[in-house]
């Protein structure tokens, strides 16, 4: 049985969806904890109504990155995970961090990488005139949203989008492909081949919504 810890920020909705699948779907995993670098992110109440264990590392109350990473891993490490998954986690790791979980740390950023890393994905590509967006699952490496790239999922961009039109429509696919990329991971179904991810099974890596 695969132990997953997923951190978040907020309300936590793709640590939801990924909750929801694992249990539904009977993975041979479970959620051992949900982690937030904020006292009032939502999502926590969620994971305790479901007796998820919890925990808060306050980024706050650390004089310096390289002490919040430190403090977050040794809560991590509390729960004996085989998966970390970043879920809405608003805050950048360092290479220290990311190397201790290198090949079983996953994060979700919202366009298709390597397009618009970083914040103000859906703005940018609404600016830059784009006709596709989307959401890219990837293994976490030192460089800020990049890394082997799991699954994408591609909507249209519709020309009466604004924002928050498009930011709902490409969360609705990040809820179904990254329960998908966790499932295949706890499963073993998941391969890196010269810096690709390759699915075992041959199953499609993207999603066209």
């Amino acid at each position: 049985m695969k132990r997953i810890v997923i951190l978040i920020s907020g309300r936590g909705s793709n640590m939801e969806a990924i909750v929801q699948r694992c249990a539904a779907e009977g993975w041979p995993a479970r959620v051992a904890a949900v982690i937030a670098n904020r006292p009032d992110a939502q999502g926590l109440a969620y994971a305790a109504a479901r007796r998820i264990a919890t925990a808060v590392v306050d980024h706050k109350q650390h004089p310096t990155r390289e002490a919040f990473d430190a403090e977050l891993a040794r809560v991590i490490d509390g729960f004996e995970p085989d998966l970390v998954v970043l879920a809405g986690f608003m805050r950048i790791l360092g290479e220290a961090f990311v190397r201790r979980y290198e090949h079983r740390l996953l994060n979700i950023h919202p366009s298709l990488l390597p397009a618009f890393p970083g914040l103000h994905t859906h703005r940018r590509a609404l600016e830059a005139g784009c006709k596709l967006a989307g959401a890219t699952v990837h293994f976490v490496t030192p460089e800020l949203d990049h890394g082997p790239i799991v699954m994408q999922a591609v909507v249209p961009v519709l020309p009466q989008d604004d924002e928050h039109a498009l930011s709902a429509r490409v969360l609705a696919t990040e809820h179904v492909i990254y329960p998908q990329s966790v499932r295949w991971f706890v499963e073993g179904a998941l391969r890196l081949d010269e810096g690709r991810v390759l699915q075992r099974d041959g199953a499609a890596q993207l999603l066209i919504g």
